[in-house]
């Protein structure tokens, strides 16, 4: 009989406790900092229809190469859900009579056929919250702001980069890339950070663009006011596109200088967001001490995907914010950060040949709130105790014979070695 392949699937991984205990922190931080700002949980399905994973007001040509697809034994065509935004939009989309403005958030796994790195892989969680039904850029700014408290909750310090996709499309049809060449000079823009403006310009000219457009471009990459709104004033009287996009980066600049953050949030005039969907602001966040160089949250506005989902091309607005809780989990990994330094149990209780009388006292233990643990192994005494202590636990509790005649059982304090002496 041929053994069978136990090696996880390429892109995949198990958590053992020891680390789901930590991502499951990061996860509850998160809810709870959603919650605080008001969000109602959302629950979509992974399994989805190609066709609306694959619609032009989706991830676009990029995102749809990493795509996983499959038929069912109805011969329909469909796809595991790449990111959580699209199937919202579809729930929004579907019901029409939610209340507006609604806020949303939803945690769960998503699947890409893409490159892996760290903290990157083709099976992984993303935590989201949208925003539907607000025109105004206060719902991106208390969307960083709520990204901010996230990761401070987290001990985490972050920077997060900004931009609006009208502004720099905007200011390449000035530079006179043509209609057809924009999204993929906007693909080749956001990797400035990663590549330089030298391999930037390079690919710029694979794409066949006139002299005077790759000189313009050129000149706007290196130009050392480029990150000054100023900059674009002169340009915004030639384009729609750059007036409409500089107006909102300004409303939000303006909020998150009234929030006082905006050490924290920093204007990237190159920051593209390769997805196609984005409409308006876009933004990224960042380790500030960059211990991963990807980023571990992203988002931005995309007005036009519920209208077009049902068929109205109707703008409605529509900013969310995704953080990728399996990137922070690696970051706090990197940093050597734990959240969880002690263990989650609250008693341990060791049976010394009484599983009958231990199992009662954990039973009243449990119906009380408390977690406990109950030992199931026949080990020596020592080491279970070797075990508690490593493993952080403070309370543990040792039932003998001698506890069973009495009908009393000690409690010892593992970090004080105080003991109390309990009823049974």
């Amino acid at each position: 009989m041929k053994k069978m392949d136990y090696q996880n699937v390429k892109g995949t991984q198990d958590y053992l406790p020891e680390a789901e205990v930590t991502r499951r922190e990061v996860r509850r931080t998160l809810e709870d900092v959603f919650i605080q700002y008001g969000c109602k949980p959302l629950e979509t399905p992974i399994l989805n229809y190609t066709e609306l994973l694959a619609s032009k007001y989706a991830g676009g040509a990029e995102i749809l190469e990493e795509m996983y697809t499959l038929t069912d034994r109805g011969k329909r065509d469909l796809a595991l859900r790449y990111d959580l935004t699209i199937p919202f939009a579809k729930v929004a989309a579907m019901n029409p009579g939610i209340s507006m403005p609604f806020k949303r958030y939803e945690i769960g796994k998503v699947f890409r056929d893409g490159p892996i790195k760290a903290g990157r892989f083709r099976e992984f969680t993303q935590c989201d919250v949208d925003i539907v039904g607000v025109d105004s850029q206060v719902a991106e700014a208390e969307l960083m702001m709520m990204a901010l408290d996230a990761f401070g909750r987290l001990g985490m310090n972050v920077t997060i980069q900004y931009n609006n996709r009208k502004l720099l499309t905007g200011m390449l049809e000035v530079f006179g890339v043509e209609a057809d060449k924009i999204n993929p000079a906007v693909l080749i823009l956001d990797k400035l950070e990663k590549v330089g403006v030298k391999s930037v310009v390079t690919e710029l000219e694979d794409m066949q663009i006139t002299q005077s457009t790759k000189s313009a471009i050129e000149q706007f990459l290196t130009d050392e006011n480029n990150a000054s709104f100023d900059y674009f004033e002169s340009y915004s009287k030639e384009n729609p596109d750059v007036s409409e996009g500089l107006e909102e980066v300004k409303e939000l600049s303006s909020y998150l200088d009234f929030l006082g953050i905006t050490e924290q949030c920093v204007f990237n005039p190159f920051l593209a967001r390769g997805l196609e969907i984005y409409t308006g602001t876009i933004y990224e966040i960042f380790l500030t001490e960059r211990t991963i160089t990807s980023s571990i949250g992203s988002g931005g506005r995309y007005d036009n995907a519920i209208g077009g989902l049902i068929g109205t091309d109707e703008a409605i607005s529509t900013v969310g914010i995704s953080f990728g809780l399996d990137v922070i989990f690696a970051a706090i990994i990197a940093s050597r950060k734990d959240l969880n330094q002690t263990s989650g149990i609250y008693y341990y209780i060791i049976p010394l040949g009484t599983e009958k009388e231990a199992l009662r006292v954990a039973a009243d233990l449990r119906r009380s709130g408390k977690t406990v643990e109950l030992e199931m192994s026949k080990r020596k005494l020592g080491k279970l105790l070797e075990k508690a202590n490593r493993e952080g636990v403070r309370n543990v509790i040792v039932i003998g014979e001698e506890e069973v005649r009495k009908k009393k059982y000690k409690v010892r304090d593992m970090l004080t070695g105080e003991e109390k002496l309990w009823d049974m």
